[in-house]
């Protein structure tokens, strides 16, 4: 049941750093979850774990490593597509 929460919770981490950024991440919900973990990991990493923690996620570190991640990923994103238009 932890690893079910883990995985709404990590959701909701990426959905909000979408929402915030004003980018869409790929892949959908499981983009979403993705992107939620692993800033959750990048924002652990680099601010500690602070604040509240909800279903294993500390969520302040957490949300502001998602919007890191969602927008390093966009910004690739696009220069990958940028370069595909000019070959």
């Amino acid at each position: 049941m932890s690893f079910l929460w883990a995985l709404v919770v990590g959701g909701i981490i990426g959905w909000l750093a979408g929402l915030i950024t004003g980018r869409d991440v790929p892949g959908g919900i499981i983009g979403n979850i993705i992107a939620g973990f692993i800033g959750s990991w990048l924002g652990s990493a680099i601010f500690g774990s602070f604040g509240p923690v909800v279903g294993g996620f500390a969520i302040i570190p957490a949300i502001i490593g998602s919007i890191i991640l969602v927008l390093i990923v966009s910004f690739i994103m696009r220069k990958m597509r940028g370069n595909h238009k000019h070959a």
